[in-house]
């Protein structure tokens, strides 16, 4: 599994590619709150550690957030069983695509 330095490192990496699509398209800020290990803070293409403010939250271990970027966890499992939790679900849902290319760029 990989550590909290490694996935942001991963993400950051994506985000800067350009591959596929990319975080800059992604117009709204998104955190990833790894319940107690730490966070992943994404606005455009600045990817950070920094427990920010964002418009969207995603509250998900860390071991889940690697297992849902290689497609090995169902996102709406992950939901209905409470891995997942989404602080808008209409933001998630208008921002999915573009959030699991980056996810899936970095797993």
């Amino acid at each position: 599994m990989a550590t909290l330095e490694e996935l942001t490192d991963r993400i950051r990496r994506a985000a800067a590619s350009g591959v596929g699509e990319n975080a800059s398209d992604i117009i709204a800020s998104i955190k990833l709150d790894l319940k107690g290990e730490g966070v992943i803070h994404i606005a455009g293409n600045v990817v950070t550690n920094n427990d920010a403010p964002a418009d969207l939250v995603v509250t998900i271990a860390l071991k889940d957030l690697t297992l849902l970027g290689k497609g090995e966890l169902d996102p709406t499992r992950a939901m209905m069983t409470g891995r997942l939790k989404l602080s808008d679900m209409g933001l998630a849902m208008k921002l999915q695509p573009k959030i699991q290319s980056l996810f899936s760029n970095a797993a």
